[in-house]
C-alpha cells in the first residue's frame, strides 16, 4: 500500500459491492420462502409414500438447510464488506489528516513518504526549528495509516476467499456455525467462562482476525487469554495515542482569559473549557505514552514482560497492566489503587506492581521455591478524583463491583494448569472498592490485602467471603487515614465547625469506624496486621526494602509472614 493508492481510493466501490450483496440477500430470502411454500410444504402434505418418498423428503430437508446456510453466509459477506469500507475509510482519513497537517507545517511529503522542508530562516516557507520533530511524528502517522489500509486489504481478501471456498465446497449448518461463532463477539458482561469456551472454539485465523478487526472489544473482554488481550489493546493504544495527539494539535488557539463584562473584565468560560480540555487530553496522552514505554522496555531483572489487559480513553481513561503473564504465573496479584487513580496517573501504580513482583520473587527465593508471580495494576473503574466530596461517597465502589468480579472470574477462566494463588490487594479508596465487591458479589481470590484503608463496608474480616486468616491489613503510624471519621460524624462535625482530624484520634470511637466502615487494621476487625516501618505515611508502603513491601511480597508469594 502506498500513499497515492490510499489517498485516491474510491471507497464507493466497496459500498456498491455491499449494496449488491444486500440485494442478493433479500432476493435469496424471498426465493427461499417461495421454495418452502411451493415445494417443501406441499410435498409434506401430499399422499406420496414409500421408500422413494422418504428419500426425496429427506433430501429436500437437507436442501432447505443448505439454502439457509447460503443465506446466512451472504449476510457474513455483507458484514465483511461493511467492515472493510469502515477500515479503509478510517485509514484514508488518518492519511488525509496527516498530509493536511504536513502542509500546514510547511513540510513536503514525497510519493514514497519521505518528508523534506525548508531550513532557511529567511524563506517564506521556513518550517521552523521544530520541523524535524514534527516531520517524525507525521511520518509515523502516515506509516500507521498505510499499515491500517494494508491490514484491511489483506483481511477483506482473506475473508472473501474464505466465503468463496465455502460456497465451492458446499455449505451446511456446521460450516455456517463456525463462521457465525467468529462473527458474534460475546457482549461485555458475559460470563467469563462462556467467553473462554467461545474463544477456544475459534480457529487461530478467526482469533487473529477478531484481534485486528475488533481490538477494542477483544482487548477488554474478560475470559479472553492475556496474550490475545495484550495484542488487541496494543492496537487500540497505538490508535489512541495518535488520536489524542491529533485532538491536541487541532484544539485551536487559546481563547483570552478575560472578556468584557458589565462591571469590567470577567473570566472567559471558553478559556476555562479550553484549558480543561487541553489538560485532560495531555494527561491521557502522557499516561498512554507511559504505558507504551513500559510495554516496549527491554525485559531485564527489574523490568519483567508487561501485558496490556484493558485500555480505553473514556472519561479519565482506564487501563489494566500486568507485570508477567497472569495466565501462566503461579501467583497472581491484582492491585487496585484508590483516589485519583486514572489513566494519566498509572505510571506510578505500574511501578508499584514491579516492586511487588520483585518482593514476591525475593520471598520465593528465600523459601527455596521457583514459583512465578504476576502483579496486575487494575485501573478498570472510575475512581474518585478528590478526597472531598468524592472519596467520601461509596458510589464509586458500588459502580466497580461487577467489573471487578468479572475480571477476577476471567483470571480464573483463562489460567493454564493448576489454579494460581490469587491475591486482591488495594490501597486507600481501592480497599473500599474491593471490600464492597467481596461483600456483595463474592470474588474467587485466596488472599485479601488492605493497605491504608478508610473502611471496606463490613464489620469483620469474615464478612468478606474469604478465610479471615488470609485477610491482611496495614496502617502506618504517620498515615492520616486513621483520622477519617464516618460520614455522619463528618457532617455533624463540619456543621459544628469542629476539627475533623481530632475526631478519629481523640474523641471516643469505640467501634473504630472510619468513613467507609471499621478500620481493618484494628484487632476487632480480625485481619492479620502487616508490620510497617516507623514514620510510614499514606503513600510510603511501597518504599524499597520497607517492612510493608516485604510483607506484601510474602503474601502474594504464599509465604508465611513469620
Amino acid at each position: 500500500m502506498d500513499i497515492a493508492t490510499l489517498y485516491n481510493a474510491n471507497l464507493n466501490n466497496i459500498i456498491t459491492a455491499k449494496t449488491a450483496i444486500d440485494t442478493l440477500f433479500s432476493a435469496f430470502g424471498k426465493h427461499m420462502e417461495s421454495w418452502q411454500h411451493e415445494v417443501a410444504d406441499k410435498l409434506s402434505v401430499s399422499h406420496w409414500t414409500g421408500s422413494t418418498s422418504v428419500t426425496a423428503q429427506g433430501r429436500i430437508g437437507d436442501f432447505g438447510g443448505e439454502l439457509q446456510a447460503a443465506h446466512q453466509e451472504l449476510s457474513f459477506v455483507s458484514k465483511a464488506l461493511a467492515n472493510a469500507a469502515e477500515q479503509f475509510a478510517l485509514a484514508q482519513s488518518h492519511l488525509v489528516n496527516a498530509l493536511d497537517d504536513a502542509k500546514k507545517a510547511k513540510l513536503n511529503v514525497a510519493p514514497d513518504g519521505r518528508i523534506t522542508w525548508d531550513n532557511e530562516p529567511t524563506s517564506p516557507n521556513f518550517a521552523g526549528t521544530g520541523a524535524e520533530q514534527t516531520a517524525t511524528a507525521i511520518s509515523n502517522r502516515i506509516t500507521a495509516a498505510l499499515n491500517e489500509a494494508s491490514h484491511a486489504d489483506q483481511e477483506i481478501s482473506t475473508r472473501l476467499n474464505h466465503f468463496a471456498a465455502n460456497a465451492s465446497n458446499g455449505l451446511d449448518a456446521a460450516t455456517v456455525a463456525k463462521d457465525q461463532a467468529a462473527e458474534q463477539v460475546p457482549a461485555v458482561g458475559t460470563d467469563p467462562n462462556s467467553v473462554t469456551s467461545w474463544w477456544n472454539g475459534l480457529t487461530e485465523d478467526q482469533r487473529q482476525r477478531l484481534v485486528r478487526d475488533q481490538p477494542d472489544r477483544i482487548g477488554n473482554l474478560d475470559g479472553v487469554p492475556a496474550i490475545a488481550r495484550d495484542q488487541a489493546n496494543r492496537i487500540t493504544l497505538r490508535q489512541a495515542r495518535q488520536d489524542l495527539q491529533i485532538q491536541l494539535d487541532h484544539l485551536g488557539p487559546e481563547p483570552p482569559e478575560k472578556i468584557a463584562g458589565m462591571n469590567g473584565a470577567v473570566s472567559n468560560p471558553d478559556h476555562d473549557e479550553w484549558e480543561r480540555t487541553k489538560a485532560l487530553l495531555a494527561e491521557k496522552l502522557a499516561g498512554s505514552n507511559a504505558i507504551a514505554k513500559r510495554l516496549t522496555t527491554p525485559v531485564d531483572g527489574t523490568h519483567p514482560p508487561t501485558y496490556l489487559l484493558g485500555f480505553d480513553t473514556i472519561g479519565n481513561g482506564h487501563a489494566i497492566v500486568a507485570v508477567n503473564n497472569p495466565d501462566t504465573a503461579d501467583n497472581v496479584s491484582t492491585y487496585v489503587p484508590g483516589t485519583t487513580a486514572r489513566l494519566g496517573q498509572i505510571s506510578g501504580d505500574i511501578d508499584r506492581s514491579d516492586r511487588m513482583v520483585s518482593s514476591a520473587n525475593t520471598a520465593n527465593k528465600q523459601a527455596r521455591n521457583s514459583r512465578t508471580t504476576s502483579s496486575i495494576t487494575w485501573v478498570g473503574y472510575d475512581a474518585p478524583q478528590s478526597l472531598a466530596p468524592e472519596a467520601m461517597d461509596d458510589i464509586y465502589a458500588k459502580n466497580a463491583e461487577d467489573k471487578l468480579q468479572s475480571f477476577q472470574r476471567g483470571l480464573r477462566a483463562t489460567h493454564e494448569g493448576q489454579p494460581s494463588n490469587n491475591t486482591l490487594l488495594a490501597h486507600s479508596y481501592g480497599t473500599t472498592t474491593i471490600g464492597y465487591a467481596l461483600r456483595d458479589k463474592g470474588l474467587p481470590v485466596d488472599n485479601v490485602v488492605l493497605i491504608a484503608s478508610p473502611g471496606v463496608g463490613v464489620e469483620h474480616a469474615s464478612d468478606l467471603g474469604v478465610d479471615p486468616s488470609h485477610v491482611f491489613a496495614a496502617q502506618g503510624d504517620a498515615d492520616p487515614i486513621k483520622y477519617s471519621p464516618p460520614l455522619e460524624v463528618s457532617k455533624a462535625a463540619s456543621n459544628a465547625h469542629d476539627n475533623l482530624l481530632t475526631w478519629g484520634g481523640f474523641m471516643d470511637n469505640p467501634d473504630h469506624h472510619l468513613i467507609h466502615g471499621r478500620d481493618p487494621s484494628v484487632p476487632d476487625f480480625g485481619a492479620q496486621v502487616i508490620p510497617t516501618d516507623p514514620g510510614t505515611g499514606h503513600s510510603d508502603y511501597w518504599k524499597d526494602k520497607s517492612t510493608s513491601l516485604e510483607a506484601m511480597g510474602k503474601i502474594i508469594a504464599g509465604v508465611p509472614l513469620s
